[in-house]
């Protein structure tokens, strides 16, 4: 079995983000980590792993130390790292990086994908989806539980109060929750196996069939009008009172300021 996982550096949002001149993240200048979702996804694909035997492909597209991700992922167990970098796929919305992404894989031999649902630097859910149109395979969302029986996924999806439990046959796409499992962590070996490791590096010519007009900021039919850091908010009225009667009294007054009562 041959599975591909698409992983994402994203800002560490707990150090702030950085925004350039065109309103697209300044990725060179933020602290990053693994994308949380991606991460479940890598561990879903460790754990087939184990139990089959599958080789597990990392695939990322990103700046040049997007390579550091990938690395983490052959510490926690994975086989091969494919980095796809280039100045001309910069500024990608998510039609763009999925193209960019699906043209990639191409190159590839797979069972089955996985990705993380989403990304927290964007939130879309969008490019999970839109890899397995490009390559013409089915999908299943919001993976809570994988298994693999024979030729076929079978997938416990996350739906509102409920599930719902999906078949599909491979070769398919699923998009992993962070709840689907408890990432596990670099172990020293792999560490040290992993900065020996020897990281693929795919730039605009190993894409296939992939049109240039579908490719970074001008492939992409998304625009930010406007971006910023999320706004803090002052410390706010304190006030101390001396009975729980006089506490209450005063939110109920600044309600009726308010006209919410």
């Amino acid at each position: 079995m041959k599975i591909i996982v698409c992983i994402k550096q994203v800002p560490d949002t707990k150090g702030g983000v950085k925004f350039k001149a065109d309103g697209t993240l300044d990725r060179g200048a933020m602290l990053t980590i693994m994308n949380p979702d991606d991460k479940a996804g890598l561990e879903a694909a460790l754990r087939l792993k184990d139990e089959f035997g599958a080789e597990v492909t990392v695939v990322t597209m990103g700046l040049p130390k997007a390579e550091e991700v990938l690395r983490e992922a052959i510490a926690m167990g994975a086989d091969k790292g494919i980095l796809v970098t280039d100045r001309v796929l910069g500024g990608a919305d998510t039609w763009a990086t999925s193209q960019t992404i699906a043209g990639a894989i191409r190159n590839l031999e797979y069972d089955l994908i996985i990705t993380g649902r989403q990304a927290i630097d964007g939130d879309t859910a969008q490019v999970g989806p839109q890899i397995s149109e490009h390559l013409n395979i089915p999908v299943i969302s919001y993976a809570e539980d994988i298994k693999i029986e024979g030729d076929s996924v079978i997938v416990k999806r996350q739906y509102d109060d409920r599930f719902h439990m999906l078949k599909a046959k491979m070769p398919c796409l699923i998009t992993a929750l962070s709840e689907l499992n408890e990432p596990r962590y670099m172990t020293p070996g792999g560490i040290f196996d992993a900065y020996d490791a020897e990281i693929t590096v795919w730039g605009r010519a190993d894409l296939k069939d992939v049109e240039d007009s579908n490719l970074g900021l001008k492939g992409s039919p998304t625009q930010i009008a406007k971006a910023s850091d999320k706004v803090r908010k002052g410390a706010g009225e304190k006030v101390v009172l001396d009975t729980p009667d006089e506490s209450a009294d005063y939110i109920v007054s600044k309600l009726q300021e308010k006209f919410v009562i």
